[in-house]
């Protein structure tokens, strides 16, 4: 699966089923520009599991106020549109890939 691009108008849309982990991220974000490259292979590791949504906070502000996002990488996971966990700051694949079967 490819990772999605996600904006104020499609987010709804783009959490509404199964698992998905929302990265709130930023161009300017150091550990943002880090956890991509690992985003990216857990994409690829997940297969149908789950999806990898990203969302540029600068450009989406009112996506990221509604969950509240204070500090930049923060990956929430969704289920069925619902947020069932959450991180922040830089995370190894391993532990997102945790965070995503503790759900599965």
């Amino acid at each position: 699966m490819a990772i999605v691009h996600s904006t104020d108008a499609t987010f709804s849309n783009d959490i509404s089923k199964g698992l998905v982990l929302v990265d709130f991220w930023a161009t300017w974000c150091g550990p943002c520009k880090m956890i991509a490259p690992v985003l990216e292979e857990l994409d690829q590791e997940l297969n149908d599991k789950a999806t990898i949504v990203k969302v540029d906070v600068d450009q989406n502000q009112e996506t990221a106020s509604q969950f509240g996002i204070m500090s930049i990488p923060t990956l929430v996971l969704f289920k069925d549109g619902q947020p069932v966990d959450k991180t922040v700051g830089f995370q190894p694949k391993e532990a997102l890939a945790e965070l995503i079967n503790k759900h599965a």
